[in-house]
């Protein structure tokens, strides 16, 4: 299925008047204040997020997966519901690929498909942390921290063919993320295992294409409960320092214990050019991966102002990969990414708001009230209809939301796919 863009448009036009009337309404309050308006409405057009491949299908838990019928059954079905997102929504114009479970048949027709829906590749992803059909190494007890040569050795074999997989494709980087752990008390000797996933992180380091770059993500716990090998930020700044100047840290939202400062992790990371990517999703517990903004939205207000402070000040910190990796159990997929997509451009624009300058005068002056009033006056500002203005000036819908149930479009891939496809993924 592919929206055409006169079919948006045509939705658009019922509430057009709706909009002029709330864009103009925000639009002379901001100006007022001194805000560019315009230059905010430029940023979240630029402002791409990369939809991994596996999230177009139903989630699971330990316990059920539940269909949603019509799910992409293989890579090209996945890119054209990419398509679909990026359509209505203007902001989704990249993929994420995880290997093995997406490696194309066909090259050249998978970046052709690509392209003519305005999609890039971004980042892709190795998997060490299950066992793959025919592999003649179990992942049981570790990948790159393995006690066994031969599984490190499988381990990194595996993600640099992962990188010649996304070489073929255009991407520029490669993301690793590791189960590698222990359940119990003495199962592993942590600096043992440490110096393993060192080593093995250089090896893959050492096949990087010179314009690619490698983002280590960390995970305090799970799949293993007594220890992570890469279990927090500090420890992935670590290796990507003992790797080189091409290796930096992937800051996933869900990979942190309860109550962790994020915006602190980002803020430091980025001062030391070490932010490499970002990983969008909600939690309550743990990982939960749930609809971003869904849970904590200031906490990711938070985030974003210290990534726009960032993105402004830390010229020594690269372009950010940014992605969504949630799971979707009891929500239509293509509508629960609609809703985080929308969640990301809402807290970046009100991060936009926020005048550096005065904050930092406040901060300088240890002014604590004022500070928080510049925060909070952001936050509490509904920035709906800048982003609205964005999607329409790019050609998206409105309300992508409403666009995506009005031309029934779950209904529509069930009719092309049937009920009993399945997405490859978790």
């Amino acid at each position: 299925m592919k929206i055409d863009n006169g079919q948006i448009q045509d939705i658009n036009s019922t509430h057009l008047k709706a909009h002029q009337s709330h864009f103009d309404f925000l639009s002379d309050v901001l100006t007022s204040k001194g805000v560019d308006v315009n230059n905010i409405i430029s940023k979240l057009k630029d402002f791409q997020v990369a939809i991994p491949s596996w999230a177009l299908g139903a989630g699971g838990t330990r316990f059920g997966r539940f269909s949603f019928y019509g799910e992409p059954s293989n890579l090209e079905q996945k890119i054209q519901d990419i398509g679909i997102l990026h359509s209505l929504t203007q902001t989704a114009g990249a993929v994420s690929l995880h290997i093995p479970w997406d490696v194309p048949d066909d090259y050249n027709a998978i970046k052709e498909l690509a392209n003519s829906l305005n999609i890039k590749f971004d980042a892709v992803n190795s998997n060490t942390f299950q066992d793959q059909k025919n592999a003649k190494e179990s992942y049981k007890y570790g990948s790159l921290s393995n006690t066994s040569k031969a599984v490190r050795e499988q381990a990194i074999q595996h993600n640099l063919d992962v990188i010649n997989i996304g070489n073929k494709l255009g991407s520029k980087s490669l993301t690793v993320w590791l189960a590698d752990g222990s359940c119990f008390p003495g199962q592993n000797n942590f600096q043992t295992a440490l110096q393993h996933t060192e080593n093995s992180l250089k090896e893959i380091y050492k096949g990087l294409p010179n314009d690619w770059s490698m983002l280590i993500e960390y995970k305090p716990y799970e799949p293993n409960f007594y220890s992570t090998v890469i279990q927090d930020w500090g420890t992935s700044f670590m290796l990507a320092n003992a790797c080189g100047e091409k290796a930096y840290s992937l800051v996933d939202l869900g990979h942190h214990l309860p109550n962790s400062n994020i915006e602190q992790i980002v803020s430091i990371l980025m001062l030391k050019g070490k932010l490499g990517g970002f990983h969008f999703n909600d939690s309550k517990y743990g990982d939960d991966d749930l609809t971003v903004g869904s849970i904590k939205p200031y906490a990711l207000f938070l985030i974003f102002n210290e990534l726009v402070y960032g993105m402004q000040n830390n010229p020594q910190n690269p372009d950010l990969a940014w992605m969504i990796d949630a799971s979707h159990n009891v929500k239509d997929p293509l509508e629960d990414l609609i809703q985080s997509l929308e969640a990301i451009q809402e807290a970046y624009a009100k991060a936009l708001l926020i005048n550096q300058d005065d904050l930092k005068d406040a901060q300088q002056n240890n002014d604590v009230v004022k500070c928080q009033e510049i925060l909070q006056d952001a936050y509490r500002t509904d920035v709906r209809p800048l982003l609205e203005k964005a999607r329409l000036d790019a050609g998206g819908a409105l309300n992508p939301i409403n666009a995506y149930r009005t031309l029934n479009v779950r209904n529509e891939l069930i009719n092309e796919r049937g009920k009993n496809t399945v997405a490859t993924g978790l």
